[in-house]
């Protein structure tokens, strides 16, 4: 158990119930709401979760963009090469 807690439990489970004392009334004196925290995280994960799929999104647009171009090009240019490299031999 020591391994576990990193020292005595006991004392471990004081100094824990100590802290949790102190940072809460820090807490209390700044106003803050044990549920505002959880609601700001959950509202951070919805953001970077919405803000990923929304750069997924644009990085497509452009992908097939470009692909209309880039991906005809390559293939009419290994065709000219292919055809090519068989009139030199």
């Amino acid at each position: 158990m020591r391994r576990f807690f990193g020292g005595e439990p006991l004392g471990v489970i004081l100094r824990l119930i100590i802290l949790s004392i102190i940072v809460g009334v820090i807490f209390a004196a700044l106003n803050i709401d044990p549920f505002d925290i959880v609601n700001w995280v959950q509202a951070f994960v919805t953001r970077i979760y919405n803000m990923g799929f929304d750069a997924i999104e644009f990085a497509w647009e452009y992908f097939l963009l470009g692909a209309v171009i880039v991906f005809p090009i390559w293939l009419i240019s290994r065709l000219f090469a292919r055809f090519g490299s068989r009139r030199a031999d």
